[in-house]
């Protein structure tokens, strides 16, 4: 799938090739942490200690040429398989390995932290969302099941177009669908789909993941001027899926994308929190629980997640993996746990963020 070129090119924007289809790269996030600077809202929403959370893709490919995607248009698409298939404890092997040497600098950064650095060696996490479409990689319930084997918690996120493939995903610790537009028209307009029936594909995705007994969330990645609009219909898609949790996430102005939007369609965290609110009234099952400013996201929750009037969004990692080893079914409410952060929203936005210090001072997490 990798040709030596595109190897070339991908090691220079900071990722690492293994084997034939599969990549990691660092997350700013991690830096973050190790700097003392906070973690990402991962942390905030669910727990996820971003120092110990590898970033990485069994698949290069993709069904789809979304506009706000910050990968090049000269990456891999395609609706089916078509490579050799790499051994799945292979990738983990050689993915933590090469992770563990992109950190090796992190050290020498000025005034780190040197235990989330320590501890930065030890993965606990994986983020399967770097770039591609990870549940298309044929042995992806091999991979999973092998990193909770290993005590390492996953995050998944798929783009809606293989519910087939949803449907036969085994538990992960988090489930994600991406949901890029209200209506039909415009999805095609934004994620360039190369399936013809990409809006019936997404419709039964969110079908399959109602099925999914394990958290699910759904992702809206909210570009100004295009995609922020008919909050009514975005509630219509949500019910479908009828996910745990909501993500309302701006559109940020990075990579590839920059070639096909504005900087002016990455909405302000105000803008976001703007949308969230429209939205939040046709979400009777729904409560916007918190946010991270940085981010420039909003994150909503059943409301039977608000116990005795406190939130419990966190994950109790250590209950996961318990009921993964003793083979006991996994349920979203058999490892919650109480969020120790604050308020939904706290009035602040992007406009406070007078310089990067300040920002930090902010929000930690």
């Amino acid at each position: 799938m990798i040709t030596p070129e595109a190897k070339k090119t991908l090691t220079k924007q900071g990722y690492r090739v293994v084997g034939n289809h599969s990549v990691v790269k660092v997350c700013g996030w991690t830096g973050s942490m190790i700097r003392g600077d906070g973690g990402c809202y991962k942390l905030k929403f669910y727990g996820i200690q971003s120092h110990q959370c590898m970033q990485t893709s069994p698949s290069l490919s993709c069904a789809n040429r979304c506009s706000f995607c910050w990968r090049g248009y000269k990456a891999p698409v395609s609706k089916d398989w078509k490579w050799e298939v790499d051994n799945p404890e292979m990738i983990i092997n050689k993915s933590l390995k090469a992770h563990k040497n992109l950190l090796t600098g992190f050290g020498d950064n000025k005034n780190p932290n040197h235990t989330a650095h320590e501890q930065s060696k030890t993965v606990k996490h994986v983020a399967l969302s770097l770039t591609g479409e990870p549940i298309i990689y044929p042995k992806i319930n091999e991979m999973i099941n092998n990193y909770h084997e290993r005590g390492i918690s996953t995050f998944l996120v798929t783009n809606a177009q293989y519910p087939d493939e949803i449907k036969k995903l085994t538990p992960v610790t988090q489930l994600y669908l991406s949901i890029d537009a209200p209506t039909k028209k415009l999805l095609k307009e934004i994620d360039n789909p190369l399936f013809e029936d990409y809006w019936e594909r997404m419709i039964k995705s969110l079908e399959n993941l109602k099925k999914k007994k394990e958290r699910t969330a759904i992702r809206l990645t909210a570009i100004k001027d295009l995609n922020m609009c008919e909050p009514e219909k975005y509630a219509d898609l949500i019910k479908i899926g009828n996910p745990d949790f909501i993500e309302v996430k701006g559109y940020m102005f990075i990579g590839a994308s920059r070639e096909r939007l504005e900087k002016s369609n990455m909405p302000l965290h105000e803008d976001v929190v703007e949308f969230s609110k429209e939205l939040d009234k046709y979400l009777d099952d729904y409560e916007i629980a918190s946010e991270h400013i940085r981010s420039r996201v909003v994150l909503f929750a059943k409301k039977k997640f608000k116990k005795e009037g406190e939130w419990h969004t966190w994950i109790d990692f250590d209950k996961f993996h318990e009921l993964f080893k003793s083979g006991t079914e996994i349920t979203t409410e058999n490892y919650l746990k109480k969020t120790p952060t604050g308020p939904g929203l706290s009035g602040r936005g992007t406009k406070d963020r007078v310089d990067a210090k300040f920002r930090h001072k902010i929000q930690k997490y």
